[in-house]
């Protein structure tokens, strides 16, 4: 695959078992999963989180976690996702311990705040119209590239991405994508995949 996709989870969009999907997803290899379950308690999630972790090995798949820095820790992981007011909070003495740290990202002045706090990527959204966001138009691709003229981190987009329009998002400086939705509800999660490959050849 020539492009790079994070497929982010939400298991409430889940037709089929959620570590079914997981399974499904780890075997298309997308650049990462990033495991988004911001409802869960944290004794639920790190339960889940050891699950999706121990199928991420497998595929050799690339696993982030999402909010919880302690579980991280707790479970010797080094990729984290947190939103920015908790990226705020973590530790100078914390952030040695991530290796791959990110946050979401909604301003320009969101991108620098983050690159200066650590983060070595960033997503920055929502681009497109998308049912997630019912009602709050897309930032649009003029906003996605001034994000990415403003950092030197890599920056995915996200919100209404597709493999109809991969190919302007990589052309407004973003290193790839990440898709949400569409990643829990795809019937064959490897054409899926793929055809944002296909995307960036023609």
């Amino acid at each position: 695959m020539c492009s790079d996709i994070i497929c982010v989870t939400n298991r409430t969009l889940c037709r089929e078992d959620f570590l079914t999907r997981i399974e499904r997803l780890a075997k298309a290899h997308p650049t990462a999963i990033l495991l988004r379950e911001k409802d869960l308690p944290e004794a639920a999630y790190i339960e889940l989180a050891e699950k999706v972790l121990c199928i991420c090995k497998n595929h050799d798949v690339s696993c982030i976690f999402h909010n919880y820095a302690n579980v991280a820790r707790e479970l010797h992981h080094t990729a984290l996702h947190l939103p920015l007011p908790a990226l705020r909070t973590l530790s100078n003495d914390d952030k040695k311990h991530f290796q791959v740290l990110g946050s979401s990202c909604h301003s320009v002045a969101d991108a620098k705040e983050a690159e200066t706090l650590g983060c070595t990527y960033i997503t920055a959204g929502h681009i497109f119209d998308t049912g997630c966001k019912k009602g709050l138009p897309g930032r649009g691709l003029e906003f996605l590239q001034e994000v990415c003229t403003c950092v030197s981190i890599p920056v995915y987009a996200i919100g209404g991405i597709c493999p109809e329009n991969l190919a302007s998002v990589k052309a407004a400086g973003a290193a790839g994508a990440c898709i949400m939705s569409s990643a829990m509800t795809c019937e064959d999660t490897e054409s899926f995949l793929a055809s944002f490959g296909h995307a960036c050849t023609t």
